[in-house]
């Protein structure tokens, strides 16, 4: 990062089992490259929960986009053909890249916990780990295609980017980490955010939905002139 470079925090509301999430993230990161140098960014990322009455068993993902948005079988698989072709330009993947053979389905789970340590990590690991674990998460969903709902898979995760079983058996165990993941759902329901990814920069200007790069490039420049000085 050079002098003249100007660091800008970006809030993004997300779910790890929201594709577009992933594709917005891919775009992003393209657009960050692209102003490298010039612009640098504080990147936070808050709860937002797609299925927040999902049950535990979860839910097959294609019967459950069928299902939620009233399509058929066939048509929901062209929403994830649709959604990979995206991830692809993004340069992100949604494709399993697991051992298992035949590989196991793509489910849908509750979020809630996973929500839980993305705060707690944020809170008190910083947002450079946050997002290192954010991201750990996606992989796990998308690629690897594990039970995300299931508390000793979220201990898994957390350990594989570095933190104790013990750090994060406490965030999933601590009701006021539980109402932060509460506080910060409320603050997408003030702030209108009703779809996901919803990135707000310099804690002013809302970039809703999964842009493309050149997007990111242009907000983040337009927000950078308004606020400098």
């Amino acid at each position: 990062m050079t002098d003249a470079a100007r660091t800008m925090t970006i809030d993004i509301w997300s779910d790890v089992m929201c594709p577009w999430c992933l594709v917005g993230w891919g775009n992003l990161s393209q657009a960050l490259e692209q102003l490298d140098g010039e612009i640098e960014a504080d990147i936070r990322w808050h709860a937002f929960e797609l299925n927040p009455d999902m049950a535990e068993t979860g839910e097959d993902r294609t019967a459950h986009i069928a299902r939620k948005y009233g399509r058929s079988i066939e048509e929901s698989k062209g929403v994830q053909g649709q959604m990979k072709q995206a991830a692809d330009i993004a340069k992100v993947s949604l494709d399993y890249d697991g051992d298992e053979d035949p590989a196991p389905p793509a489910m849908m789970w509750n979020t809630f916990a996973a929500h839980r340590l993305l705060v707690w990590t944020l809170e008190n690991k910083g947002a450079a780990k946050q997002t290192e674990l954010k991201l750990a998460l996606f992989k796990a969903h998308f690629n690897q295609r594990r039970r995300i709902g299931e508390r000793d898979v979220l201990l898994d995760i957390a350990a594989d980017v570095g933190l104790t079983r013990e750090e994060a058996l406490a965030a999933l165990n601590d009701d006021a980490t539980a109402a932060r993941v509460r506080a910060e759902e409320r603050q997408a329901w003030d702030a209108n955010i009703t779809g996901v990814p919803a990135m707000v920069i310099a804690n002013k200007f809302m970039v809703p939905g999964a842009q493309p790069p050149e997007a990111y490039v242009t907000a983040l420049r337009r927000v950078a002139e308004k606020t400098a000085g």
